[in-house]
């Protein structure tokens, strides 16, 4: 919110509630003081009004495709749109195309056919591309020195200077929770903090599109869920608001912050989220310590289908509701440890 407020007091005050309360200890009984200075800043910021910025399209691809010689996979034509404030989730098993589609809209790769436009580039050349699209692949380039000093060369490449670079750094250092690290080197810090290093440096260089490489596949579960809550803020955001694509098999992750959601098998976009489309069926997954046989009894014979895959059964059918599932498992006193709604989820086409 300070950042959004474009006042670089009020992020400094942000910054530094933000180290004090990283160092509170349990123990302590200053919690209660850190509330106050909180409410405070708060307060201070609702005599801001922070300037609207209107969604602007970034990137259209129309029809591209990309053949590799000497293989017979091939990424199928493909269409889509990305706008500033949007999150595109590209999910699929590995080898199924979600890298090669991530380096084909990043400009990394030559198409084979079809066209990818840029709509705010007036000329749209490598260079240009390079500046408003941000890449961050699955494998961290390794960097040399300390983690703050290369955060602070990346600010000033980006052009932010003096007061200002060493304000964003100190801001991105603690939106990411960074800053215990902020002096370490690359072998003293783990895979997952490289990630988050990453989108540090990437993010201060202003990107209007951002495009990650599995950036969950060296996380653990918290530190996944940091990230995705902090990306999706920062599509959204006032101060600088871009468009964000990432591939990921972390489905239900990824779900719950993506706009849209892509899911991609053999080269192919085989069904892609949208709240518009009907379902015919409703598909539910559960896990139960009972037998397909015993959880089939609960149901007539032509109301679901049933099947078993990765510790979890798979329900669908085309006749009832998702509710009218989960009373038929309760009233038949079926042991549930896990359900879940499933039908407008590509975890349904895995």
């Amino acid at each position: 919110m300070c950042l959004d407020s474009g006042n670089d007091e009020l992020l400094r005050e942000a910054i530094a509630l933000s180290r004090l309360y990283r160092t509170y200890q349990p123990e302590q009984a200053e919690l209660p003081e850190l509330k106050l200075q909180a409410e405070a800043l708060l307060q201070k910021l609702e005599h801001f009004t922070p300037a609207l910025h209107l969604n602007k399209m970034l990137l259209v691809a129309e029809d591209i495709s990309k053949t590799y010689s000497g293989s017979r996979f091939s990424l199928q034509k493909l269409n889509l749109r990305i706008s500033t404030g949007d999150i595109l989730g590209v999910v699929g098993e590995n080898g199924n195309g979600k890298t090669t589609l991530l380096r084909c809209l990043a400009g990394q790769l030559a198409l084979d056919s079809g066209a990818l436009h840029y709509p705010q580039l007036s000329k749209a050349d490598h260079y240009a591309i390079k500046h408003h699209i941000a890449f961050i692949p699955q494998r961290i380039p390794r960097w040399y020195g300390q983690l703050k000093d290369n955060l602070h060369f990346s600010a000033a490449i980006a052009g932010i200077l003096g007061d200002k670079n060493r304000l964003m750094v100190d801001f991105m250092l603690e939106r990411l929770n960074l800053t215990p690290y902020a002096e370490l080197t690359w072998t003293q810090i783990s895979s997952g903090y490289r990630t988050r290093f990453e989108i540090a440096r990437i993010l201060l260089q202003r990107p209007s599109l951002l495009i990650l490489d599995e950036p969950l596949a060296n996380l653990d579960i918290n530190a996944q869920q940091t990230i995705l809550t902090d990306l999706r803020y920062m599509a959204k955001s006032i101060y600088q608001p871009m468009g964000v694509i990432l591939s990921s098999q972390q489905l239900h992750e990824v779900e719950k912050i993506a706009d849209t959601v892509l899911f991609i098998k053999n080269g192919s976009c085989l069904f892609r989220t949208d709240d518009s489309v009907k379902q015919d069926s409703c598909v539910v997954e559960v896990e139960t310590t009972i037998s397909r046989d015993e959880l089939f009894q609960a149901f007539a014979a032509t109301e679901v289908s049933v099947s078993f895959n990765g510790g979890f059964y798979t329900i669908e059918s085309t006749s009832l509701t998702v509710p009218e599932l989960l009373s038929r498992l309760v009233n038949n006193n079926i042991p549930v440890s896990y359900f879940r709604d499933i039908t407008h989820s590509t975890k349904r086409f895995f």
